[in-house]
This record gives C-alpha cells, structure tokens and sequence, in this order.
C-alpha cells in the first residue's frame, strides 16, 4: 500500500500525504510546500509517508 501512496505523492503530493495522515499539520505543510515548489512538496510527502 506504501508504494500506491508513493506513486500518488509524486504525481500530487497533497493527497498522498492526506492518505496518510488525515488533515494533520503535515497535510498543510505539504500543501505550503507545493505551492512554493512542487519538488518540495514531493520531498516531504515521501518523507512523511516512509515516516508513518
């Protein structure tokens, strides 16, 4: 299941890290993240997904 999330975190981040976590603080970091850069956001969806 890790690796579907991953897929999904790649191609929008948001929703794979909201496949995760829910509405968590790291679901609107991540939101911050890609609306500065989309590698960002990227990074920390794949980190929060392998932490979790």
């Amino acid at each position: 299941m890790d690796l579907i999330r991953i897929l999904i975190a790649i191609l929008l981040p948001p929703v794979g890290v909201f496949m995760q976590v829910g509405f968590g603080k790291h679901f609107w970091i991540n939101i911050l993240l890609t609306l500065l850069g989309y590698f960002p956001g990227i990074i920390h969806a794949v980190w929060v997904i392998a932490k979790y």
